[in-house]
């Protein structure tokens, strides 16, 4: 890559033999693979299988399932997309920065070694996305089908995945061109990763203050672009209903007013009132069992007189709503309206006024509509969005790497 040369004075210089940038760069690559060959840097690979497969198991049960596990899995994806990527690069200048410093003052040009590394770390990071993508499946990551802009879903997640480890990577790799020393990057490490995770907005509820640093994390388009892959707003919210499950055998006990169940319910807007307003509290009676009803309230002869009809119905069905609306409608109900009654149950006997299936559904329906996020909405345009995003960043990264080097004659070590 370099030649030696005698100068006037007798001295040696080095300079490159090879001057243009493309002829730099395939020389730079050919260095970058016997390092991963010769150096033991292929270790990343078997790293980032373990680490896919210790999430993935984690991840596996709730991932695409509900709204909360959605969330969770893809934040945890992302995770291990910027730790790859960061491991990666983060000691990949400054470990050799001395020899970077040399060869510049030969000749090199700072713009073809950062190309070659740009070209080494895509690499890297997708050899990283396929094993992770693969380990995924195999541990049983059920991932939807059909994609957006691939005929599969796994791979659009793919595209997502490795466009937040190599965003992560680029970042990782102009901190190395910061740092002087192994030491230092690694140093500058945890708060790098801290940083991703807290400001990413995806478990985390940020005050308005902190939207401007939210909008400068690779995480946070990552979980935004995997979180529309996997139809966020459109899966069922089951925290609340799985915290309802777990109160059923509460003691609930207290007292009430009749006047006070009717108030309640004319609140006909409220989807749970209504399908507590459909319970039927007095069905069918017939001729019999009116005449019993009869004769327990002292009247007397009404057995011999009902009896040729018998089991015919003499009344229809009335609903817990109809009952409530003729009390609230009639003026001559005020007396029974003020009654207290004394109630004790449990939580699981009031759900089974209205069903199980049913509370749960609404539950379900109602929370997941408060917990909408239009960044989450599965289009196309706001997957294409985050992609572009994070490609943005990734070329600042890579540019603002380049100008650093471009720096490192003015080193004083």
């Amino acid at each position: 890559m370099t030649e030696t040369t005698m100068n006037g004075a007798g001295r040696k210089q080095r300079h490159f033999r090879h001057h243009s940038r493309g002829s730099q760069v395939s020389i730079f690559l050919g260095k970058f693979f016997r390092m991963f060959l010769y150096q033991n840097e292929w270790k990343v690979l078997p790293m980032a299988a373990v680490i896919a497969g210790l999430v993935a198991m984690v991840v596996q049960p709730m991932l695409f399932q509900s709204m909360e596990g959605t969330l969770m899995g893809t934040l945890a994806l992302v995770c291990v997309g910027i730790w790859n990527g960061c491991f990666n690069s983060i000691q990949a200048i400054c470990r050799e920065r001395d020899v970077v410093k040399r060869e510049h003052r030969s000749g090199m040009h700072i713009s073809s070694y950062v190309m070659a590394h740009l070209i080494y770390q895509a690499i890297l990071c997708l050899l990283q996305t396929v094993l992770t993508m693969y380990i995924c499946r195999l541990v049983g990551v059920e991932f939807p089908k059909q994609g957006l802009f691939t005929p599969w879903m796994i791979m659009d997640i793919g595209i997502t995945m490795f466009l937040v480890s190599f965003a992560s990577d680029i970042l990782a790799l102009w901190v190395s061109s910061l740092a002087h020393s192994t030491t230092a990057a690694m140093t500058v490490m945890p708060f790098l990763l801290i940083f991703q995770l807290v400001f990413s907005g995806g478990m985390l509820t940020l005050p308005e203050w902190s939207e401007p640093l939210s909008s400068l994390t690779v995480s946070r388009y990552g979980i935004m672009a995997l979180s529309a892959q996997a139809d966020y707003n459109n899966q069922p919210l089951v925290s609340v209903w799985n915290a309802v499950v777990g109160m059923r055998d509460r003691k609930v006990s207290g007292t009430f007013t009749i006047g006070q169940a009717v108030d309640l319910l004319q609140n006909k807007d409220n989807p749970t009132i209504r399908e507590l307003r459909k319970l039927e509290i007095v069905k069918g009676l017939t001729a019999n069992d009116l005449a019993e009803l009869a004769e327990s309230e002292g009247v007397q002869g009404a057995g011999p007189l009902l009896a040729p009809i018998g089991e015919q119905e003499l009344t229809v069905s009335v609903s817990l709503g109809e009952a409530a609306d003729y009390l609230a409608s009639n003026p001559d109900s005020q007396e029974l309206c003020e009654e207290p009654i004394p109630y004790s149950t449990t939580v699981g006997q009031i759900i089974d006024l209205v069903g199980w299936e049913k509370t749960r559904a609404v539950l379900q329906d109602t929370m997941g509509e408060n917990s909408f996020v239009q960044e989450y909405v599965q289009s196309r345009t706001n997957i294409a969005s985050c992609w572009v995003t994070l490609l943005f960043y990734t070329l600042i990264y890579a540019a603002l790497t380049t100008i650093t080097l471009e720096f490192i004659d003015k080193d004083k070590r």
